[in-house]
């Protein structure tokens, strides 16, 4: 008994011992970390310094489909599926239009040709006072109005998806869309652009459908003899038509705002705050472990 207690104040003894040899490692190397503290933090001073500020603006959406979506009666369509006509309206297109926003299609036909290239390629500074923009000249010459090396549709593509975000609630009521930019104007600009244009992507192709389904209506209605058939026709073209005016009326045909972008006065990034606190444990962090590394291979101390 004597034995395994003698051997348990050893065992505790000798903790203390470490325990207070470490500490006194670390006191004795208190300058270093210190100083590696105070250079981490200076370095990520500065390196956020440089940083510029980025800015955010977003657009809170909800469907506009069902607004627009007209619906037939069920006599009306048992009808028109005997005569062999389809007026099946089909699925909501909105969880079609939050992945067409993401393609590179969509960004070479709506976003790219109405977006100036180098905002999104070029960027160099933003100034508030002025509200103008400087460009990187190794990449954009202003005053030529050319490009140094003119970026192709897919590395813009790839540029543009890293500051854009479109998210979807979990009940898919609300949809988000933000895009983050140098410029507050930018990002306010381009948010619209990608709600205008997805609506008017869709705005197009259903309009489109409309027109053909018109036309085939009126042909079949000129090649029918059974009266059953024309009225079930008849009131096709009566929808197609209403159909067709609410696609022309209707400036949110997918997507309409429960509350539109604006220009950001605060900006989002980067956090000056949070680098100069990671930093400076990353310098303290560093400089302990130094101080250990340094004692545990046998150097001399640092007092």
């Amino acid at each position: 008994m004597d034995t395994n207690a003698n051997l348990k104040d050893s065992i505790r003894s000798e903790d203390e011992i470490d325990i207070k040899k470490l500490f006194q490692i670390l006191w004795n190397g208190k300058i270093f970390i210190a100083v590696s503290t105070v250079l981490f933090s200076i370095f990520s001073i500065t390196y956020s310094t440089g940083l510029p500020n980025i800015y955010q603006s977003q657009a809170l959406l909800s469907s506009a489909e069902e607004a627009r979506r007209g619906g037939s009666s069920n006599s009306i369509g048992g009808l028109a599926n005997l005569a062999g006509l389809n007026i099946s309206s089909g699925g909501s297109k909105t969880s079609l239009a939050i992945e067409k926003i993401k393609t590179l299609s969509f960004f070479e036909e709506n976003i790219l040709p109405n977006i100036f290239l180098p905002d999104l390629m070029a960027m160099k500074s933003w100034d508030p006072v002025t509200n103008t923009i400087s460009y990187n000249e190794d990449k954009y010459d202003k005053q030529n109005g050319s490009w140094v090396s003119r970026p192709s549709s897919q590395t813009s593509y790839n540029m543009f998806k890293g500051i854009m975000s479109v998210n979807e609630s979990r009940d898919k009521n609300i949809i988000t869309i933000k895009i983050k930019h140098q410029s507050p104007h930018i990002a306010k600009s381009w948010t619209e652009l990608v709600v205008n244009q997805i609506n008017q992507h869709f705005r197009d192709i259903d309009k489109q459908e409309a027109e053909m389904s018109l036309d085939y209506l009126n042909n079949q209605m000129t090649q029918t003899s059974y009266s059953e058939i024309k009225q079930v026709i008849s009131q096709l073209i009566k929808e197609r038509m209403q159909k067709l005016t609410l696609i022309e009326v209707n400036e949110f045909y997918i997507f309409s705002y429960l509350d539109p972008p604006k220009v950001m006065e605060s900006k989002i990034e980067p956090d000056r705050n949070a680098l100069l606190i990671l930093g400076g444990v990353i310098g303290l962090m560093l400089g302990i472990i130094i101080v250990l590394t340094r004692n545990f291979f046998g150097y001399k101390e640092i007092k």
